[in-house]
């Protein structure tokens, strides 16, 4: 599939180095899931569960494969709808997030969107972490008036992380 860019291993690796203490027996939100390999890596290395959001078929088509593959059917669910009605659902449910992935497409805003849905939100735990991957260009000045602060930021040759908390 074009539209996605899977994670490469390096990448992979250097996010799970920062957040490695985050992961165990958390609840994980991967939004815009593409393959879902972080979500999946994030069940590898021991978290409770993980919810994949993608309004893709064919991402979530890939989702579900990889899933079946690493053999961790029973603590994922898979969404195919756009983030922001996944987000609706999972409040109306009561859910709670310590770690929430975010990998949407480049330059459009939907991270600053997405954070707007999310600001005040109860999806997140009181210390949740919130991993947004972004191009190199993205600005995330609005984050003090969301109630966001930056943890970290790891730029690479082409895009950035950004560890985001609330404040």
């Amino acid at each position: 599939n074009d539209d996605v860019r899977p994670t490469t291993d390096r990448v992979k690796e250097s996010v799970f180095n920062i957040i490695n203490g985050y992961v165990i027996e958390s609840n994980v939100l991967d939004l815009f899931a593409g393959t879902g390999s972080l979500g999946i890596e994030c069940l590898s290395r021991g978290c409770n569960k993980c919810v994949f959001v993608d309004a893709s078929k064919t991402s979530i088509e890939i989702v579900k494969s990889n899933i079946k593959k690493a053999r961790v059917e029973a603590d994922s669910e898979v969404m195919n709808i756009d983030c922001k009605s996944a987000i609706d659902k999972l409040k109306a449910r009561n859910e709670s997030f310590d770690l929430i992935f975010m990998d949407p497409p480049y330059d459009q805003l939907l991270e600053k969107k997405v954070l707007e849905y999310l600001a005040n939100s109860e999806l997140l735990s009181e210390n949740a972490v919130i991993i947004v991957e972004a191009s190199l260009d993205t600005e995330f000045d609005y984050l003090d008036e969301l109630g966001f602060s930056i943890i970290k930021e790891k730029e690479y040759k082409t895009n950035k992380h950004m560890f985001i908390e609330r404040v």
